[in-house]
């Protein structure tokens, strides 16, 4: 299967690394393209354009830091931020707009009453992604859990 375009939904985790370094060796025999989208998600009482300097900064450190190691493993790199009421409809549009072939998702290890929690988002992008998805996620034992 030949991959031109993969998304990474990048959050400032240790893992996004991971995610992005997988991206890249998905797209480097096409030389192909890694998309990297890091979503502020503006809660429903300020207006969807807020400025919001502290995570738009934090944002643009994120997406730097994964334009420099997408190109330091020579691929090709583009990066955006956004901001949106949720996560996951973001990432599903910026899919379809971009026209990617694969979406990679990192998913933190977290717990909520004891049981694992994957959040809104992933489901969300599992259930309407237009194109592949993979969920990267956190290792148990980095939450402190065991294998």
């Amino acid at each position: 299967m030949q991959l031109d375009r993969v998304m990474v939904a990048v959050k400032d985790g240790k893992f996004d690394e991971e995610a992005v370094g997988v991206a890249c060796d998905l797209v480097r025999p096409s030389k192909g393209t890694v998309y990297a989208l890091h979503v502020i998600e503006v809660s429903r009482g300020d207006p969807v354009d807020v400025d919001n300097s502290v995570a738009t900064r934090t944002g643009e450190e994120v997406l730097q830091q994964v334009e420099h190691l997408v190109r330091s493993r020579r691929c090709q790199v583009q990066a955006e931020l956004l901001q949106a009421r949720d996560v996951g409809p973001a990432v599903v549009q910026e899919a379809i707009d971009k026209e990617v072939d694969l979406i990679i998702l990192g998913l933190p290890y977290k717990q909520r009453y004891g049981d694992f929690n994957e959040g809104n988002a992933v489901p969300y992008v599992l259930r309407h992604a237009p194109c592949r998805v993979v969920v990267w996620r956190e290792p148990m034992s980095a939450f402190g859990g065991s294998r």
